[in-house]
């Protein structure tokens, strides 16, 4: 039986998103992602606050050059995406790090300050180019290199 690898988010963009360009010209862009689970008062009357979690997410090519152009700080924003743990030594000491390597990503609310400016990308579906080999083995693409974006934009 196959398994799966899938990671669903809507919440808001911490800070506007990173791009840069790896050797042979291929888009990376990062941005960190809160989602917050809504705290309560139990029958005792304790209250429980509101918990944040925050996502590191990670955009290829195509879709890392449309959110650097697109996404800004505070948009609400839906996330698709698989699970990819890397890792790497620093200082002697093994470091972890879990990311959402995102293939598809809609903008839900553009805050007031956002919403007259134009968009650079049509209500279309584009297909992400298949590009050679990365360069470096620290960065890898997404297993689905020809996957599709779907963008929904208000």
């Amino acid at each position: 039986m196959s398994s799966v690898n899938k990671v669903i988010l809507i919440g808001n963009v911490g800070a506007d998103p990173e791009v840069r360009y790896l050797d042979r010209g291929v888009a990376i862009a990062t941005f960190n992602l809160a989602t917050t689970e809504r705290g309560y008062m139990m029958q005792n009357g304790t209250q429980v606050p509101d918990v944040t979690e925050w996502h590191s997410i990670v955009l290829w090519r195509n879709l890392a050059e449309w959110a650097q152009q697109n996404l800004k700080k505070s948009m609400k924003v839906y996330v698709e995406g698989k699970l990819k743990t890397r890792s790497w030594e620093k200082d002697g000491q093994i470091r972890r790090k879990t990311e959402v390597i995102a293939e598809n990503i809609q903008i839900l609310y553009r805050p007031e300050i956002y919403r007259n400016q134009p968009s650079a990308v049509s209500n279309q579906t584009e297909e992400l180019p298949n590009d050679a080999e990365l360069p470096n083995d620290e960065a890898q693409a997404p297993e689905n290199e020809n996957g599709f974006f779907n963008g929904l934009f208000r």
